[in-house]
């Protein structure tokens, strides 16, 4: 199980896709989410779009192995896209915010934590720029967010750096990452 997390506003959807086109036998686990799409985010193949009554359903119907409340919005991973992915046989994939992974690790030690980060501070503020952040405070709530998060990436087994332009280097450090995972003599194995 590899789970790709980082800072908002980092590449986390950019690098899972360009890891799903790498033509790694990978499984993706689609999360829920309570947000609007983005224009170029497609219903249950980048998020399961759902309303926040619909998921708080989830929540009290015990259907989420783990979920987080981020920028007053839910986030969570379905537990029976958890199933579907270790039954597959392939390698697990999840893209989740830094509380999720930390709950998926304490969950299955053997998960395997990328945190991805920007090349610099600046580079970062562009992306999130690009957003076009709906509210000043709302930059000030990321801002905090990810000085906390970025201690927490001491907590992760890899920290790659997801430079501007640089995505397929990205994309080839982590399958390096993958491939070492692969040839370790103590394989890391998630079963639920």
């Amino acid at each position: 199980m590899i789970v790709i997390s980082g800072p908002s506003g980092v590449g986390k959807d950019s690098v899972l896709r360009a890891l799903k086109k790498s033509g790694l036998p990978v499984y993706h686990v689609v999360t829920a989410n309570t947000r609007a799409p983005r224009p170029d985010e497609r219903e249950g193949i980048d998020y399961f779009f759902v309303t926040r009554d619909d998921f708080e359903k989830m929540i009290s119907d015990n259907e989420l192995i783990e979920y987080s409340h981020v920028y007053d919005d839910y986030k969570g991973v379905p537990k029976a896209q958890i199933r579907k992915a270790i039954e597959s046989g392939r390698d697990v994939i999840l893209r989740l915010d830094v509380q999720g992974a930390e709950k998926i690790k304490k969950m299955y030690p053997e998960a395997i934590l990328v945190f991805l980060t920007p090349a610099n501070e600046e580079e970062w503020f562009q992306r999130l720029g690009g957003r076009r952040l709906s509210q000043e405070k709302d930059l000030a709530t990321r801002i905090e967010t990810v000085k906390d998060e970025l201690i927490k990436a001491r907590n992760f087994d890899y920290i790659v750096v997801n430079a501007q332009n640089q995505l397929q280097k990205t994309i080839t450090t982590i399958e390096a990452i993958i491939t070492a995972e692969h040839q370790k003599s103590k394989p890391r194995k998630i079963s639920i």
